[in-house]
């Protein structure tokens, strides 16, 4: 039908907060993450065309004590504005089974690339 499937966004938004995780918060493994996804929401705002060159911006929106919102686009190799979505993620200790804080040098790290206030 010429467009992509309505899931790929999620993918899309997944890799970028992979490659998030890695850089900004210095998590360079899979055995790494320590957050579980809350809720994600997404908003179409045009077709996506299948195939195309895509873009995602992401940042964080707000840092809790155990969870942190992240904000998503998803462009064009134009620009243009796709479709846009928002998640939220909860510290996790695969150990215990439980959410924990947001562990004192991934907040530091985050909040510095972000330009939180300390």
């Amino acid at each position: 039908m010429g467009h992509a499937h309505h899931t790929l966004p999620l993918i899309y938004f997944e890799e970028a907060r992979a490659a998030y995780w890695r850089a900004v918060a210095g998590r360079l493994s899979v055995q790494e993450i320590d957050y579980v996804l809350a809720d994600v929401r997404v908003q179409f705002r045009q077709r996506i065309r299948y195939p195309s060159e895509l873009s995602v911006r992401l940042g964080v929106t707000h840092l809790g004590n155990a969870s942190f919102v992240m904000r998503y686009e998803l462009t064009d190799a134009e620009g243009a504005l796709l479709a846009e979505g928002e998640t939220t993620q909860v510290m996790y200790d695969y150990q215990t089974n439980r959410s924990m804080p947001v562990p004192a040098d991934v907040r530091s790290r985050i909040a510095r690339y972000e330009g939180f206030e300390s």
